[in-house]
Parts: C-alpha cells; sequence; structure tokens
C-alpha cells in the first residue's frame, strides 16, 4: 500500500470539512488508496505481458469478433468512472489472437485513466500491432458519471465511439458487417 496516496486521501477528506478521525473514517484513506491502485493498475502492464505469445497460426481469414466486453474506467477529467461494453473485431492473416486476450487488452487500457475516444484507438491500435490484421474495428457504448451525477446530470445518454481501421475503414461492406454483427445496423 503507497502511504503517501493514503495521506493524500486523507487530506482530501479534510478538505471536503469531514473528520478522518471518526470512526466510519478511519479506515478510508487506506481503502480508497487501494481501491484507485486496483482501478487504475493497467499502468502496470504491458501489451507484451497480456498477450503473452497466444498467437495462434490460423488459415482463417474471415472476421472475428469479439463483443460485449464489459468495461469500468475512469475518467481522467473528474476521476469518476464510465461503464460500457466494447466490441473488438479484426480480420486476421494468418494468426489468430486468443479468445481471453482480446478482453484482457480492453481491461489493460481502461484501467487507466482515460477519455472514451482515447480508450477506443489505444484498443483498435493494439490489436492491429499484435495480430497485424487486415482490418480492425472497435465499438465502445458507454455511461459516463461525470455526466450522470454532475453537470447536466443526463441520466439515460450513452457515449458510442468507434475506430475503423485497415478493411474496416475501406470497405463499406466489410463495416457493415461488422456493425451487423454487434448489432449496430439495420
Amino acid at each position: 500500500m503507497s502511504h503517501p496516496l493514503s495521506q493524500q486521501y486523507r487530506e482530501i477528506l479534510v478538505g471536503l470539512g469531514e473528520n478522518p478521525e471518526r470512526e466510519g473514517l478511519l479506515d478510508t484513506p487506506k481503502r480508497a488508496a487501494k481501491a484507485m491502485q486496483y482501478l487504475c493498475h493497467g499502468y502496470q502492464q504491458s501489451l507484451d505481458e497480456i498477450v503473452n505469445g497466444a498467437l495462434f497460426e490460423s488459415d482463417n481469414d474471415e472476421m472475428v469478433i469479439v463483443k460485449d466486453i464489459e468495461l469500468y474506467s475512469l475518467c481522467e477529467h473528474h476521476l469518476l468512472p464510465f461503464i460500457g461494453k466494447a466490441h473488438v473485431a479484426y480480420i486476421p492473416t494468418g494468426k489468430v489472437l486468443g479468445l481471453s486476450k482480446v478482453a484482457r487488452i480492453v481491461d489493460m487500457y481502461a484501467r487507466r485513466l482515460q477519455i472514451q475516444e482515447n480508450l477506443t484507438k489505444q484498443i483498435a491500435d493494439a490489436i492491429q500491432r499484435v495480430t497485424n490484421a487486415a482490418g480492425v474495428a472497435v465499438v465502445i457504448e458507454a455511461k459516463h458519471m461525470c455526466m450522470m451525477m454532475r453537470g447536466v446530470e443526463k441520466q439515460n445518454s450513452v457515449m458510442s465511439s468507434s475506430v475503423m481501421l485497415g478493411a474496416f475503414r475501406e470497405s463499406c461492406n466489410t463495416r457493415h458487417e461488422f456493425l451487423q454483427l454487434i448489432g449496430r445496423s439495420n
């Protein structure tokens, strides 16, 4: 446990007008520091570590999709959560990525202070770099607590972001097939 981080949470409590010595708050700085370290553990991970050699020979050259990957991240502007789903597709060129690695890549980047637009691009770029795919597509749909709990307080708003690389950018048919398969197109 990072003592300086715990101390900083204690100072936040004082700054809010709370008494960090009252019973309910005695261990809060330590718990908050531990929680924040967990929520941001993506900084301690690398793409090579996550993939761990899980690329497998395959003569499949058809679209591979992993959809509805839940994600939890923190908005870098307010340190409030955004929660949603990622849909990731790629077109293999001789190798496929182990299934769980797609979700682990999403998690690694989501567990950093983020904005959704950058998260979407980081995931797409990582899948492209690892697989050397003919194309990569990522769509993220998320609810942002910074919009729901403060500011405009819009409870039903959902942000969608997408990144299309290679064949998904170049071919309307490929992009349409992906969007249709994840249920985002008629």
